[in-house]
Formats: structure tokens, sequence, C-alpha cells
């Protein structure tokens, strides 16, 4: 169960007091009020026995109405409908779907899209649909309009950008605002553009990072969820550079993904409350 309102005293006792009502069994419990914005943000988890559900759900909905609680309950077993999106650079798609099926990601891929045809064989190993959009200036509505099907038709709820190197449009971004997850390196605003590592080497740069954030219409600039870094040191190639910076992309992008699939991620302004 996660909630978030404005701050105020009595919240978490009683929710915490609902639960006790209803011999509710909490298992974790996180909270936390912004003091820059005085707002409260909670995570608790629970076991419930389903003949108290009824109960629980109807006095909850009290509490809420009472302190204006935007408030919602998730099975722990459910796995959110997830689209990937790729280009041609594979490692965090590769990475992903190695922990979807290792079982330590939460998340349900429902299909895999790209602008280029490279990724099919990832997905075919995965037993997932492919769908290749091609996009270029001239075709960006039509490209749109094949990926709104894809989401439509598999039920997605969820997109993350696995270096998927396009931008989307500014309605797709608030359709799925806090539901899109994108990585990129983290020299930006420096390096942009092409092999941002190897000029990042020829500034000699001493870290490697990268971030994964939400989307929004800003480019590069939503809520960041996490950053990873690695030290560089003099004896690194530009390759050297560039694979180190495949592997943090990967494990951050990764990282970000389960925490908004466990539901431990609040959008606070520009800003995110991260429950570890």
């Amino acid at each position: 169960m996660t909630t978030r309102s404005a701050d105020r005293t009595g919240i978490v006792a009683s929710l915490t007091g609902c639960l006790a009502d209803h011999d509710g069994f909490i298992t974790e419990l996180a909270q936390f009020g912004t003091p820059q914005s005085d707002m409260f943000f909670s995570r608790i988890c629970f076991d419930i026995k389903a003949s108290a559900l009824p109960g629980f759900n109807e006095d909850l909905a009290t509490i809420c109405k009472k302190y204006d609680l935007d408030n919602h309950v998730y099975r722990a077993d459910r796995k959110i409908p997830t689209l990937l999106m790729v280009s041609k650079f594979d490692h965090c798609l590769a990475d992903l779907l190695y922990r979807v099926r290792s079982g330590t990601l939460n998340i349900d891929v429902r299909a895999i899209v790209s602008n280029h045809a490279d990724a099919k064989a990832l997905a075919d190993n995965a037993g997932l649909a492919f769908h290749h959009i091609p996009v270029t200036s001239k075709t960006k509505p039509e490209a749109e309009a094949a990926l709104r099907k894809v989401i439509n038709d598999a039920g997605v709820e969820f997109i993350v950008l696995a270096r998927y190197m396009q931008i989307l449009s500014e309605s797709v971004c608030e359709e799925f605002s806090g539901n899109i997850i994108n990585i990129h390196h983290s020299f930006l605003p420096s390096f942009k553009g092409a092999k941002p590592y190897h000029r990042a080497f020829d500034k000699g740069v001493k870290l490697i990072g990268a971030t994964a954030h939400y989307v929004t219409s800003d480019l590069d600039e939503g809520p960041i969820i996490e950053q990873m870094v690695k030290r560089v040191d003099h004896t690194m190639t530009p390759n050297d550079l560039v694979a180190m910076g495949r592997d943090v992309e990967a494990s951050a992008l990764a990282r970000a993904v389960q925490l908004h699939a466990t539901h431990r991620t609040f959008i606070n302004g520009n800003k995110t409350v991260i429950f570890q």
C-alpha cells in the first residue's frame, strides 16, 4: 500500500491502526515527510486474510477521505505489464531480459519495440513479440500510431526505454507520466550526441556514470530515480570507458525498474522520494 498527501499529524497512526483492527500484519513500513514541500509519503507491506478485506477497505476509504490521501493498494505478486523499447545498443535490454528470466525483476514484459531490427534475435530467444517501428522525421505520426497500437493491444502500463534513441511525443509522455523510465550516460549536459565516451576520454574524465530517470516532455530532465558511477584511471582506453559505461547503464536501469515495479518510488515535483 502506498500513500501520498499533504503532511499532517495522525496519518501513520490511522493507517497502522486500521490494519491492526483487521488483524493485518505489517511486514515493512517506510514513511517520509518532506520539509521543503510539506508532503507525506508512505509505503506499507502487510499480510491480511481475504475475509478481512471488505471491512479493511471500507475503513481505509474513510481514512483516505479524512486525510485526503492518494492511496493505492497493490498485490505483491502482481507484475506490471511492461513494454521495453530499444534502438541498436542492446546491452540494457539483454540485462533486463536476463533478470526477468531469472525471476529477479518484478515486471511482465509484454513486447519489445525498436526503431531498428537488431534486437529481434533477443526478443525471439525470450519468446517475446518484437515490433520493428522505423522512425524518421517524416514518419513520426505513423510510428507513434503504431506504437500506441502495440501499447493498447498488449495492455501496457509501464514503458522502459532501454537505450531507445528516439524522442517520444509530448502526448505519450503525458499519458504515461510517472510510468516511463529512461537511461543515459551521466556526462549530460556535456558530451551530447555521438561517441560521448570517446569525447569524455579526450577530456580526461575521472568518473563514468549513468542516470535513470522518469521521462517528461523536457528531454533528459525528468525526476532522477537512480545514479551509479565508476572511477576511471589513466590506463583506460576509450573502449574501456565504453564497456564500463554499458555495465553501469545496465545496472542503474535495472535498479530503477525494480524500484518502480515494487512501488518504492514517489515523484515529488522535479525530484523523487525512494524507499530503498
